[in-house]
């Protein structure tokens, strides 16, 4: 049995590793990704974006497969934009991590329906998250708002804050939906002296995704090649037969890829060396 089983799918993540710090896509890496899809390889994106954030790069991709948006919680199909599963979290579960993140002190981020809806207290934070839905919306006060009763549930929400905002809103979590929502708190890159934390449902993550990828594309996990930059990538790290961890990436990140890209998002280029060294494309420099 060889070391490394043919490879025949690819799953890239967005901000970091497709995308430079600006958000656009390095030119190489398209013209690779769309080189791939031609010669009958499914390209997927698994991305912590909303779909309709996502959007854009699905057609300028020209992926017509499935893609996880919402770090595996929301799959969709691209070549029709509709749902293929949702993990949400509904009802009761909901309103707690309402009162709970109301009651942190922190900038609250409620994402459903495609729409991210925020208040007075995002304000300061909406370049953080506007790249992740182009549906934003400002509300007199996020707790208010009517898509915490969403009928197909809480997608994610997002908070951001100082440390010890942050951590409130991660025990009010921990206390009352423990077997219900996944969270994970981090210090961001991208505002100063801020945490950040996002909370989903269990049962959906990039490595659940990429399970579920392989399974409908008709391959085994161990046939599936990945490419990400940051912790939420870790998923999809440990369960991909081959991952490669871009230059930029933490240390924590690194460690757990197969592989580790010299080349960072600022450059690009790095998906496009995984197409021709993997995959065996020869990717034009133009």
């Amino acid at each position: 049995m060889p070391r490394h089983p043919k490879p025949a799918l690819l799953a890239v993540d967005l901000d970091g590793t497709l995308l430079d710090p600006h958000g656009q896509p390095h030119a190489k890496d398209v013209r690779a990704l769309r080189a791939l899809s031609k010669a009958g390889i499914p390209v997927s994106i698994l991305t912590g974006r909303l779909y309709s954030g996502t959007r854009a790069m699905v057609e300028a991709l020209d992926i017509a497969g499935p893609v996880g948006c919402v770090d595996g919680s929301h799959v969709v199909d691209a070549a029709t934009h509709t749902t293929v599963f949702h993990h949400g979290i509904r009802g009761r579960h909901a309103l707690a991590l309402r009162d709970g993140m109301a009651a942190s002190g922190s900038a609250t981020f409620l994402f459903a329906r495609d729409t991210v809806v925020h208040d007075a207290a995002g304000d300061p934070y909406l370049g953080y998250v506007s790249t992740w839905s182009t549906d934003l919306r400002r509300a007199a006060r996020v707790a208010d708002h009517e898509l915490w009763d969403a009928e197909d549930g809480v997608t994610a929400v997002v908070g951001v804050g100082t440390s010890k905002q942050i951590g409130r809103a991660v025990e009010a979590i921990h206390a009352s939906l423990t077997d219900v929502a996944q969270v994970a708190m981090f210090p961001l890159r991208r505002v100063r002296e801020s945490w950040g934390m996002v909370v989903r449902a269990v049962g959906g993550t990039k490595g659940t995704a990429l399970e579920w990828l392989a399974k409908h594309h008709g391959i085994s996990v161990e046939q599936t090649v990945c490419v990400g930059d940051w912790l939420n990538d870790l998923t999809m790290f440990q369960v991909a037969g081959r991952s490669f961890a871009m230059g930029q990436a933490p240390d924590e990140v690194k460690r757990a890829a197969t592989h580790v890209l010299t080349e960072t998002n600022e450059v690009g280029g790095g998906i496009a060396k995984v197409v021709e060294r993997v995959f065996g494309l020869t990717v034009d420099a133009a």
